[in-house]
């Protein structure tokens, strides 16, 4: 299946693109929709073009927010190691500069990561969660270093050859990876010092580093209004069984499954993910 354009995927829904100051972080936000606030977290070396298939759908009830994290996409570069702390931080920042004072997160990877240790951190300020293939739970020496390995080659050289193997990583069908997305990522990889800035990113892949970041059992189970953890059938980053040990963690945790999908269940089966998170998020904030 060959995904709609990005560009056609939103050109029908009103929104706005901006930079928003947060703390330190020039952070680019795309906002679209009105009611409850939803937040759309991508995954490391992502940008929230990740989301953008799912950013009509969703806006259609939601007060949806795609935001760059720290170092990523277009917000400013990292110029130390970025941590689990310093993500949150600045959605603390953002969330308090464009006047949210509580929200929905949806992550996928290190976004679902930074979600779940930010309900655990502040559950005053979020709703429900729904956690794409999250990282945080592992530490799979064989899966870290290939992310290092395919994240800093693109990075330092930005070929079409090097983005296109390092998002064929992500994806359960290689089709799915399109000329568009290519070039939408090569542009910022090649931005000058973004190769820097990568490698301050995946300080996470680091065994020491990533051990002191791990969400820990009482974190999940702090989580204060349960979540939806998603998992595929083809995801590189560990099997479904995490995903579900993660749910039964959470209280009022709830597991989904979605087939033919890698890394990003949003992208390739953007269809079926909308319907679910719609479903979730729509039924707890009615109930």
């Amino acid at each position: 299946m060959n995904p709609t354009p990005i560009s056609v995927a939103l050109a029908a829904v009103p929104h706005r693109l901006e930079f928003v100051d947060a703390g330190p972080w020039r952070t680019r936000v795309l906002r679209a929709g009105s009611g409850p606030a939803l937040l759309l977290l991508h995954g490391t070396g992502g940008h929230l073009e990740a989301y953008a298939h799912n950013i009509g759908p969703l806006a259609e009830q939601f007060s949806v927010v795609a935001l760059d994290f720290a170092g990523h996409g277009y917000t400013n570069h990292a110029t130390e190691a970025l941590e689990i702390p310093a993500y949150i931080d600045q959605l603390v920042r953002l969330m308090d500069e464009l006047g949210i004072g509580s929200a929905h997160l949806n992550g996928e990877s290190l976004g679902g990561w930074v979600a779940a240790k930010f309900a655990a951190a502040h559950p005053d300020r979020v709703g429900r969660l729904v956690l794409n293939t999250p990282g945080g739970t592992m530490a799979r020496p064989e899966v870290m270093e290939r992310i290092r390995e395919l994240s800093q080659a693109a990075a330092d050289d930005p070929s079409h050859e090097r983005i296109r193997a390092r998002l064929e990583w992500l994806m359960a069908d290689p089709a799915t990876v399109t000329e568009e997305l290519i070039e939408v990522r090569r542009t910022i990889y090649s931005r000058p010092g973004f190769a820097d800035s990568m490698r301050n990113i995946l300080c996470l892949q680091d065994p020491e580093v990533r051990r002191r970041n791990l969400i820990t059992d009482e974190e999940l189970a702090a989580v204060p209004h349960g979540a939806t953890v998603v998992w595929t059938s083809d995801d590189p980053s560990g099997p479904a069984s995490a995903g579900m040990v993660m749910a039964d963690k959470i209280v009022g945790g709830r597991f989904e499954f979605i087939a033919d999908a890698g890394h990003w269940p949003q992208w390739e089966q953007a269809q079926k993910f909308n319907e679910l998170v719609l479903t979730h998020l729509t039924s707890i904030h009615e109930s």
